[in-house]
């Protein structure tokens, strides 16, 4: 998040909700209450809320025409219909309108804290502009891409040349090489830019979970499901859809979205209904797509729907010359984020990073410099600040481990003295990274799960990069 006060915007006419807000939000959060649909718009206008949080039946107008009257005037702030009146029509209706979701009153207070935690993501997603390249002055507020190499010049130019053409983009690279920042980045420069971006993490939701979450599903649909759930297709029409992780789909879920490439049109699980849906597709793996191909585990006609244009982005060891500006990139920004006065760094830490092999790429070496200005003793980085995994020549058998299958290929070698690298890093890191993803990164959950203590939990995430 940015370090301004995220703002909430309340519009209800009951007192006490705006009273219940007030206690159960933290206090870094910025609360703006209206009691009645059109003081709502007005200060939706003024104040360019990062999100809302509007009841439906209100005197005068209701939060149903109040909700596409905002969407008029910017489609990309999330809003969340409440409504004591739990009627399905109402609630689908507000889904179809572009509702980020809805709850109903009396709202699960960690339902509800959770729901705009996750809006204002997807809120700061959309509008936390996306920099290409850097400056001489990295933007504090937003996200930078940083490289001057001929690699990363290659990316530049082909974002601006798809950017404003609506077509499909396959984004490929390592894991921590900026695929999500690329993405946003398309999407900002686009036709589109004033539509919702939405992104689905296709590897961090089961089977079923993933096509709900994606095409939504009908009352009755699988057990559990005992109300209608309007998908993110549906949800983000005339926007931009980014699935992160496409490798990782399963065949069923595969022919289901080569089908809405094909044909623009969705239907819910457990429906018969055709819904019209018009949205642009961006994907992104770090899976070898060929190789699942051959394997029979990706369909090859989604590849090449998919793969109208790819943009392959490098990894850091391929791109050695852009590691000074990143960590100068990296030390203004953490510097400003967390208030201190650190303004460079040594040539021995430097060199340090320069000879690393940073196998969890710009978001290992991110992380590294974060933790080295907050450990800062003085106005330049030293070598003893920058705390970096130890390393051989098989380093490279992190990248392997991001792929769950090579595991045991991993643990055998380790085993039988193949590779110097110690077992319970390698396998730690898997884990916890596969534990995150089947939590949606809830990390109290994941630490129980995990049998270990939050804090534990929060200094392996920082160790590992993830």
């Amino acid at each position: 998040m940015s370090s301004k006060n995220n703002t909430i915007l309340i519009v209800d006419d009951e007192p006490n909700i705006h009273y219940s807000f007030a206690k159960i939000l933290p206090q870094e959060y910025s609360i703006i209450s209206a009691h009645d649909a059109q003081s709502g718009i007005d200060k939706f206008k003024r104040d360019q809320p990062d999100v809302v949080v509007m009841d439906i039946k209100m005197p005068g107008m209701s939060g149903l025409d109040a909700l596409t009257k905002m969407r008029e005037i910017d489609a990309r702030i999330p809003i969340i219909m409440m409504t004591a009146f739990g009627t399905l029509n109402t609630a689908i209706t507000a889904m179809k309108n572009g509702a980020f979701d809805y709850l109903l009153k009396p709202f699960d207070l960690d339902k509800m804290r959770t729901l705009i935690k996750n809006a204002l993501h997807n809120s700061e997603q959309m509008r936390r502009s996306v920099s290409i390249p850097a400056g001489e002055k990295p933007d504090t507020q937003g996200d930078t891409i940083v490289g001057q190499s001929e690699a990363m010049q290659e990316v530049y130019k082909l974002i601006g040349q798809v950017a404003g053409q609506d077509v499909t983009v396959l984004i490929r690279g390592e894991s921590g090489t900026g695929k999500e920042l690329v993405a946003r980045a398309i999407y900002q420069y686009s036709k589109r830019a004033a539509r919702p971006f939405l992104e689905v993490n296709c590897a961090a939701l089961s089977e079923n979970l993933l096509e709900s979450e994606l095409f939504g599903h009908e009352k009755g649909a699988f057990t559990g499901a005992h109300n209608r759930h309007i998908g993110k297709f549906e949800q983000v029409d005339g926007g931009t859809l980014f699935l992160d992780e496409i490798g990782e789909m399963s065949l069923t879920t595969q022919a289901k979205i080569l089908r809405v490439i094909q044909h623009g049109e969705i239907s819910r699980l457990g429906g018969k209904e055709n819904i019209r849906t018009n949205i642009r597709l961006i994907a992104a793996t770090h899976s070898d797509i060929e190789a699942a191909i051959r394997a029979g585990k990706f369909r090859e006609d989604l590849y090449y729907r998919l793969n109208i244009i790819q943009i392959q982005l490098p990894a850091l060891r391929e791109r050695r010359e852009d590691i000074a500006d990143l960590v100068n990139y990296f030390i203004v920004r953490h510097s400003f984020e967390s208030g201190k006065k650190v303004t460079g760094i040594n040539k021995k830490a430097l060199q340090k990073i320069s000879e690393h092999p940073w196998p969890g790429n710009v978001r290992e070496l991110e992380n590294c410099i974060r933790r080295a200005v907050v450990l800062a003793k003085s106005v330049l980085i030293s070598a003893d600040e920058i705390d970096l995994e130890p390393h051989t020549e098989e380093s490279g058998i992190y990248r392997e481990a991001d792929n769950y299958a090579s595991l045991e290929k991993i643990v055998e070698s380790i085993m039988e003295g193949k590779s110097s690298l110690k077992l319970w890093p390698a396998v730690e890191k898997i884990l916890i990274k596969k534990t995150l993803e089947k939590t949606e990164r809830n990390q109290v959950q994941a630490a129980r799960i995990l049998g270990i203590h939050r804090n534990t939990l929060r200094n392996r995430i920082e160790k590992y990069g993830l």
